[in-house]
């Protein structure tokens, strides 16, 4: 009969040969395993049992960030850049499936298996490399959190920037009253989110054939310096890199087996679950898009990038106040549910790479006031004047960092030693090469395109 893991595996562990290092202390220790994978049940109560960490990271595909990059695109190219969420949402697909498969084969996540392989100065700059990316990605979150309080109740950034690191208490809460409780508030969130937006598509009634048409690629976006760094923001706001660590990390949630069926079995189903997440990811990204190309495109209104404009805008031009409502509402849940799990990430990200080990209390409250404090500083200096380009900026700033995770995800999930019989199949070893390349290359075109001016 297969054991349950062990939460310190030996070094010689056949289903990890070639780590350098034990597996050691687990990732999310508090969490870790506590979620019961019923044996002999039917498919869909295993789905049911897998179902839950695709939706913790499909959250930061739809936050803040997302909903600047997408209502700037929409307003300024119309639907061309539908193309673009689609191939990044298909790009985040396929990684996120590498990271949970990363999570589960090795029994680590990213951040501890770059401890395991790397010298001690490349694990610093990679651990700062994702910092930076938590931070950038905190920023827009916080600010979007902070704007939709603002404009539903009145209540200045700044108080609100602040009110939203409360998400440290909750998270805490929720953690001691079982994973589950945190995964149902986040898709209860997502499903509030969608049907805003399937109220804002009514609404706003796109061209249903301009809208197809737009997910065609098309050269044009490669040529346009200002189009292509608005998809670039798109797509350094829909793969984000530090959902690569939160997706390894908690997909061990679940308490599966040491066996290889029983970790076979959990690789395919917590596939599944991402990839039907981030599918309602792609919905939500699109509807954003398709809105705002829709209410403020070719009306005089394609400025329109800033969230508080937006806002305004959307009841005087889709003729009902409860356009402006459902915008604010779905943003607050947004961004609400954003920082959540970058508070997890947080976690996992310095208990990864620098084994620092905290009360959780006081570790949540280091990684929040890490990406709290640039957004405090940012509200002191601006204001509301300048967040939307701040918030696209930031996501400029997540894009650039997406080669720091995503090339070590690729090697590790293509390296036959450290996998075992779970290396990524040659189709997908392939695909993910690729990607890789593909996002570098698109972020060394941008930094031409914004330094050169070409």
């Amino acid at each position: 009969m297969a054991r349950n893991r062990d939460p310190n595996p030996p070094a010689s562990s056949p289903l990890s040969p070639g780590w350098r290092l034990p597996a050691g202390s687990v990732s999310l220790p508090e969490v870790h395993g506590t979620i019961a994978v019923p044996s002999g049940a039917g498919l869909w109560r295993k789905l049911f049992a897998f179902a839950g960490p695709g939706y913790l990271v499909a959250v930061g595909y739809m936050d803040p960030g997302n909903w600047a990059t997408d209502l700037a695109g929409g307003a300024r190219y119309g639907y061309t850049l539908l193309s673009v969420i689609m191939i990044s949402n298909l790009m985040a697909i396929l990684l996120q499936a590498l990271a949970a498969r990363l999570g589960i084969a090795s029994g680590r996540d990213l951040a501890q298996a770059c401890r395991d392989s790397y010298s001690r100065p490349t694990v610093i700059a990679l651990w700062l490399a994702c910092e930076i990316a938590i931070a950038a990605c905190d920023l827009a979150e916080v600010l979007g959190a902070a704007i939709a309080l603002n404009l539903l109740f009145g209540l200045p950034l700044l108080p609100g920037v602040m009110l939203t690191a409360l998400d440290v208490l909750v998270v805490l809460y929720l953690q001691h009253r079982g994973f589950r409780y945190v995964e149902a508030i986040v898709i209860g969130l997502i499903l509030a989110i969608a049907g805003s937006f399937g109220i804002e598509l009514w609404l706003s009634r796109p061209d249903l054939r301009s809208v197809a048409a737009g997910f065609l690629p098309s050269a044009s976006i490669l040529k346009n310096s200002d189009m292509l760094y608005i998809a670039v923001s798109i797509l350094g706001a829909t793969v984000m890199p530090h959902n690569l660590y939160l997706h390894s990390s908690i997909v061990q949630t679940r308490k599966y087996t040491d066996s290889h069926e029983s970790k076979r079995e959990a690789i395919r189903f917590a596939t599944i679950d991402s990839t039907v997440a981030l599918t309602s990811a792609l919905f939500i990204n699109a509807a954003i898009l398709v809105m705002a190309a829709a209410t403020f495109y070719g009306t005089g209104h394609q400025d329109v990038a800033d969230i508080s404009d937006a806002y305004k805008l959307l009841a005087p031009l889709l003729g009902t106040s409860l356009a402006s409502v459902l915008f604010a509402v779905a943003l607050l849940c947004s961004g609400q549910n954003a920082t959540l799990t970058g508070t997890l990430a947080g976690q996992i990200v310095m208990e990864g790479f620098i084994n620092l080990r905290l009360r959780p209390w006081l570790r949540r409250l280091i990684t929040r006031l890490i990406a709290i404090i640039p957004a405090i500083i940012v509200v002191w200096l601006y204001g509301a004047r300048g967040t939307g380009a701040l918030i696209i900026f930031s996501q400029v700033v997540l894009s650039l960092q997406l080669p720091f995770a995503v090339f070590p995800l690729v090697t590790f999930t293509s390296d036959a030693a450290k996998m075992g019989q779970f290396v990524s199949p040659v189709w997908m070893r392939s695909l993910a090469w690729v990607v890789a390349v593909v996002i570098s290359l698109l972020n060394v075109w941008l930094l031409y395109q914004t330094f050169v001016g070409l």
